[in-house]
């Protein structure tokens, strides 16, 4: 006789709730942690915390009375190529009770979530690369980790703008603002919510050594860093850059100029694009050292046929695309995709493709002809794909969730 499967042997005892009042949260952030091998927030991190759970996007799984797995989104907005902003989930502590695992509960509440999900794509980051794909997850963008030598950091000319230290109160209430201004500039960026403000403006343990400067040029201000340093021996610093928009290379390179040229300070460490252009702006190139390049954006397309439809295309003959998902099945079928736009269509498809690495093209940061030369897709023309969907700049998202 056939053994049941894990998956019919949970599906009969669990059930996924959306959670609705504090007591119920609270527990849903301490198994998420512990999920994560982190300990319980104690009562003052957890006021902090708090703000971060929006009613409606909580998610539990039970068994019975006992809370056995969690999810939860952030309602926002996010950057798609072209510079259109869509509205975006963003996905974030995904836990499932140690004793539960491999047992069909992250599956339950993933499918429970993608089908009720507002928005038409969602985000995460992952703790572990092969969990999120058979969700529909795939891998949109990558973030180099840089390091700055500032002891040979010569940038030639001088700054163009001013250069000013805020106070936390003043960071508290201008960030937010200027984020909003200009902080949405690339492909993958999304907004912040205030919760996300809350736990990052908190001048408690992790941030009472934050130190925010904003630039300003000839219209303003447009531009902000903020930063954190480290002692090393000798009464020398590291500095970790944590936050960082700019609305044009102007306030970029001022910046810059500021950062490396603190003093008692060794070196600066930042998050930064795959084409940040950031060796080039010293005398020496080697100052700049990629420390890592690592995987960032994790996008599920929940609403295909939308999200095709946003952003826009290379010139390249038109493309038809046979798409398919099993958790999300409406988004099955072939789209054709042109520099014109994107119908969907009863044709023969010239590639087929899984939704997860639809998500993994979306950007241009994986190409259909890579997927191609390791047998991930199958089909034709594919440099005509890696046209159309090909983007000027590179993903990211300089915002953690």
């Amino acid at each position: 006789m056939r053994s049941p499967s894990r998956w019919a042997t949970i599906a009969g005892v669990t059930e996924i709730r959306v959670l609705s009042d504090e007591s119920q949260y609270r527990a849903h952030n301490t198994l998420f942690r512990r999920a994560m091998h982190w300990a319980p927030l104690s009562d003052e991190q957890w006021k902090v915390t708090l703000p971060s759970y929006e009613p409606g996007r909580v998610h539990a799984a039970f068994e019975g009375d006992e809370m056995i797995g969690t999810t939860q989104s952030y309602g926002g907005s996010m950057v798609v190529p072209g510079g259109a902003v869509v509205p975006h989930s963003a996905v974030s502590r995904v836990g499932v009770r140690a004793d539960y695992t491999r047992r069909g509960v992250l599956s339950a509440l993933m499918r429970e979530q993608l089908s009720t999900l507002p928005d038409p794509v969602a985000t995460l980051r992952a703790s572990e690369g092969r969990i999120y794909g058979r969700f529909g997850y795939g891998l949109a963008g990558r973030v180099r980790f840089l390091r700055v030598d500032t002891r040979r950091a010569v940038i030639p000319g001088g700054p163009t703008g001013r250069v000013r230290m805020v106070d936390p109160d003043t960071a508290d209430k201008l960030l937010p603002e200027l984020h909003t201004a200009f902080g949405l500039g690339r492909p993958g960026q999304i907004s912040r919510w205030p919760g996300w403000w809350a736990k990052a403006l908190d001048r408690g343990s992790d941030g009472d050594n934050i130190v925010t400067v904003v630039h300003s040029g000839p219209d303003g201000d447009d531009g902000y860093a903020s930063y954190k340093a480290s002692s090393d021996k000798d009464f020398k610093h590291k500095l970790q850059v944590v936050d960082f928009a700019w609305a044009d290379t102007d306030a970029w390179r001022d910046l810059w100029i500021y950062l490396t040229r603190l003093d008692l300070v060794d070196t600066v460490e930042v998050d930064a694009a795959l084409d940040d252009p950031l060796t080039w702006l010293f005398e020496d190139p080697r100052v700049v050292h990629t420390k890592d390049v690592f995987d960032q954006v994790w996008l599920r397309l929940v609403d295909v046929p939308r999200m095709l439809a946003a952003r826009t295309y290379g010139v390249a003959e038109a493309v038809v695309l046979e798409v398919h998902d099993k958790l999300l099945p409406a988004n099955t079928g072939c789209y054709r995709v042109s520099a014109d736009g994107v119908e969907r269509v009863e044709a023969r498809p010239d590639i087929t493709i899984p939704v997860d690495l639809l998500g993994a093209v979306y950007f241009g940061d994986t190409r259909f002809s890579d997927l191609a030369a390791v047998r991930r897709i199958e089909g034709a023309r594919f440099g005509d794909a890696d046209a159309l969907f090909a983007s000027p700049v590179a993903p990211l998202c300089s915002t953690f969730f």
